[in-house]
Formats: C-alpha cells, sequence, structure tokens
C-alpha cells in the first residue's frame, strides 16, 4: 500500500498497514522504525539498537497421548497410555468430551515431552511396566498401566488406563478424562487359565469368557481423532496372553489387541508391542512349558493444531483444512 493510499484508509475507517519484511531483508535500523516480520510471523520495532519482536497470545488445539503400559508375562494385557484432546466435536479418553484449547504466547518456548512406552517384561509372572507420560504447556497424559503377572505376580498397575487383570492377580483403573479400566481373568477347576485386556481410551478391557477352552480379553478400543486432517485411532488396550500345552486346557485363545495399536495377547508365544506414537498397550506373554515375553506398550504422540499460516516451530509442520498442524514424534520443543 502506498503511502497516499495509507493515510486515505486511515481517514475513512481507522486502519494503518504497517510496512512488512522477513528478517533477511529489514531496513536498515532506525529508532522507532516498525513493521511485521513475515519470517517470525511477528510485528517488530527497532529500539535501544536492535529488533525487539511485540508478544501476543494465540489458542492452540492439541491431543497429547502417553506412553501405553507393557502386558505382563502369562498375564493381563498392558493398557493403554492416557489421551487428553482439545478438538471441538472429538473426544478425549475415558468418554469425556474435548478439553478446552490452551494459549500460548509468541516467542515463548515450550517443552514437549512423548512418553516411551513400558518395556516388555520377561520371565515368571512379572506385572507389566507403566508407559511414560507425555506432556506439553500445561497438559500431562499419565502413561498406560502395566499388565498384571500369572500366578503369584503381582496386580495390575492403574495409569491412563488401567492393566488388565491375569487369571490370579486383580485388573487396574484408568485415569478419569483419559482412558478406562482393564478387564478381569478367570481361573477354572479345569485349568483353564484367561487374562482380562488392558483398557483402552475409548473402552474398557475386554473380559476373559469363563469357560473351558476360552478366549482372553481383549484390549480395549482407542479413540479416533482427525486433528491432523485425516481419522486415525490411537490409545488401545493390549490383549491378555495364554497358554498352551502342558496339563492346561488346549484350544484357549489369547486376546487381540484394541483398536488404536494395542498388542495382541500370545496363545503361547510373545505378546505384540503396542504400535509406536499410538500409545497403545503391549499384549500379555503366554505360556508353554516356560513363560514367553510380553509385549511393549507403543509410545506416546503430541500433536498441536491453530488456525492460519504457520506462527510457531517445532515437530513436523504440515497443513489442513486452514489449520497449521505440528506433530512430536518424539520429545522436543515448540516455540510460539
Amino acid at each position: 500500500m502506498t503511502q497516499a493510499a495509507n493515510l486515505a484508509a486511515l481517514a475513512n475507517n481507522g486502519s494503518l498497514q504497517l510496512p512488512s519484511w522477513t528478517t533477511a531483508t529489514r531496513p536498515t535500523g532506525v529508532a522507532g522504525l516498525a513493521g511485521y516480520n513475515t519470517t517470525l510471523n511477528q510485528f517488530e520495532v527497532y529500539q535501544n539498537g536492535s529488533w525487539t519482536q511485540y508478544a501476543y497470545t494465540y489458542s492452540v488445539e492439541y491431543l497429547v497421548v502417553a506412553g501405553g503400559g507393557s502386558g505382563g508375562t502369562y498375564g493381563g494385557g498392558g493398557g493403554a497410555g492416557g489421551y487428553r484432546s482439545s478438538v471441538p466435536g472429538q473426544s478425549s479418553g475415558g468418554g469425556a468430551s474435548a478439553e478446552s484449547p490452551i494459549s500460548v504466547n509468541s516467542g515463548a518456548s515450550y517443552t514437549v515431552t512423548v512418553g516411551a512406552g513400558g518395556a516388555a517384561r520377561t520371565g515368571a509372572n512379572q506385572v507389566g511396566a507403566s508407559g511414560s507420560n507425555s506432556v506439553f504447556a500445561s497438559i500431562t497424559s499419565i502413561g498406560g498401566g502395566g499388565g498384571a503377572g500369572g500366578s503369584g505376580g503381582a496386580n495390575a498397575t492403574s495409569g491412563g488406563s488401567g492393566g488388565g487383570a491375569s487369571y490370579e492377580q486383580s485388573l487396574a483403573a484408568g485415569t478419569a478424562g483419559q482412558g478406562f479400566a482393564g478387564g478381569t481373568g478367570f481361573a477354572g477347576q479345569d485349568a483353564t487359565y484367561l487374562g482380562g485386556g488392558g483398557g483402552g481410551a475409548g473402552a474398557v478391557g475386554g473380559n476373559s469368557t469363563a469357560t473351558s477352552g476360552g478366549t482372553s480379553g481383549s484390549g480395549g478400543a482407542g479413540v479416533a481423532s482427525s486433528i491432523t486432517g485425516s481419522s486415525v485411532t490411537r490409545a488401545g488396550g493390549g490383549g491378555a496372553g495364554v497358554p498352551t500345552g502342558g496339563p492346561y486346557v488346549g484350544g484357549q485363545t489369547a486376546g487381540s489387541g484394541g483398536s488404536g495399536g494395542g498388542g495382541a495377547g500370545g496363545t503361547g508365544a510373545n505378546g505384540t508391542d503396542g504400535t509406536t506414537n499410538t500409545g497403545g498397550g503391549g499384549g500379555g506373554g503366554g505360556y508353554s512349558g516356560g513363560y514367553y515375553t510380553s509385549g511393549a506398550g507403543g509410545s506416546g504422540i503430541v500433536i498441536i493444531r491453530y488456525l492460519g499460516a504457520q506462527k510457531g516451530t517445532g515437530g513436523t509442520v504440515t497443513s489442513s483444512g486452514g489449520y497449521t498442524i505440528h506433530t512430536f514424534t518424539s520429545s522436543g520443543t515448540y516455540t510460539a
């Protein structure tokens, strides 16, 4: 806009357009010179011998998913990582509605932590390991709980979603607004030994069937989000494992992994890992004359988006539907 047009606009409607430039094409600094830096997407003024940016706030939406818990050995499925979302019209975990977006300050840096999944377990009757928390600004999602160990093992642990029971040990609860509890196990007099599935962000972990030759509980379902422009389901629970052979009843079936990256339990075999960057719980290990390794939990993910052109930096930057999206598959920093 020319100076004459700028003055005319000011007279007509009170508007005034400042000049704009990139960081590389800034004019020679003169005290009091102000303009808009399109590289930084910020207003700036030259004062005290240097360029100073004016801070402002803007609203961001988020999806923060923690790492999933691992399954137990000869035990229950791992719980999914806690799931928190502020995308309007979508859900957080545990049956909660979307949370409110948060405001960030331009130029400020925010640590982003992407939680690791709980490590796989080996050995007799081991309880699964909890996943690690994921964090963005003031938002923390809790790591998923570990699945219960088998005979003589420990109870499942609570978390974003709780770990599933073994045939002998108890299930665990999820965290309100983040995920659900694990499922129950079953021990029959006919040597039927079944575990419960790990809780998911979208549903309670499946209970085992109380029948001879039955099925261990499947992992609870995850929750779908289209924050990136495409619908993706995350934070499914892990399925429970079962034994085969020896004194145990044949025909038993391990639990499947919950939709959203949950790992399947092992049928006389190792449990399956939760899927990376979904927060899925790991599957429980099976037994067949020995204890099989449980599945590890899947790592979490942090996704941030806001309307309009790119303002911040950090993560992998994409755009969809008028939003700029920052996806963190590993820990880093978001600079607003």
